[in-house]
């Protein structure tokens, strides 16, 4: 099973969240599922997260081109940094 992990800095723990839940349906959509998400214990301002997926491909396609419609409109957003795991 892979999984996407994404770090986000200088945001607030509850605006992710509330984030994420609204974008769930997209996101299943797209085959990523939300399993987790943390506040780092040490820097408040930072928050990962995790999905899972049964595509890889599809998923780094996917959230690939959403973050360069984001930058398209905002060069300076906040967008977090993504790991692609794979357990092959």
């Amino acid at each position: 099973m892979a999984h996407v992990l994404a770090k986000l800095r200088d945001v607030k723990f509850e605006d992710v969240k509330n984030m994420l839940k609204a974008d769930m349906l997209k996101h299943g959509e797209q085959g990523l599922y939300l399993k987790h998400v943390w506040r780092n214990a040490d820097d408040s301002g930072e928050v990962l997260f995790i999905f899972q997926t049964n595509d890889l491909s599809r998923a780094r396609k996917y959230i690939e081109s959403i973050h360069a419609q984001v930058l398209k409109e905002n060069p300076q957003a906040n967008l977090p940094k993504m790991t692609y795991l794979d357990d092959r």
